[in-house]
């Protein structure tokens, strides 16, 4: 019987602890910058609330994915995790430029606004993810 090679699992621990730990700062700050409150939206049944809150975590995660694959270190993707944070923040401000009364149009239950700022919060992140991989 073969055994699995587990050497490599410290690793996979840290990077999936950084991955997780930036993972929960975006989420924090994210809904703090927010002038709506997204997850108490999402618990009355707000779906608006959920597709943009949804359509800004896979933003963040596409470049953070990106940076833990091609990181070389985890000062590495330390910093590509925090340029991540940086770029999805100015694509939400970007948005808010976009529709100005998102806020409003969120807690209205407006879908069609959340999706475009979900859509916009991807299409940067992917964009971002594909820029880290140089």
């Amino acid at each position: 019987m073969l055994l699995p090679d587990l050497s490599t699992l410290p690793a996979f621990a840290a990077y999936f602890g950084l991955g997780v730990l930036f993972l929960a700062i975006f989420c924090t700050v994210h809904i703090w910058l927010t002038p709506q409150r997204e997850i108490a939206l999402i618990r009355q049944g707000n779906q608006a609330a959920a597709i943009s809150l949804g359509g800004a975590l896979i933003g963040f995660v596409a470049p953070l994915a990106s940076a833990m694959a091609h990181s070389v270190n985890l000062l590495d993707l330390a910093v590509w995790g925090l340029v991540a944070l940086i770029v999805q923040w100015l694509a939400h401000l970007v948005i808010r430029l976009l529709i100005h009364d998102l806020a409003t149009q969120v807690e209205q239950d407006n879908r069609a606004a959340a999706i475009f700022a979900a859509a916009v919060a991807i299409a940067v992140g992917l964009v971002n993810a594909a820029a880290m991989t140089w």
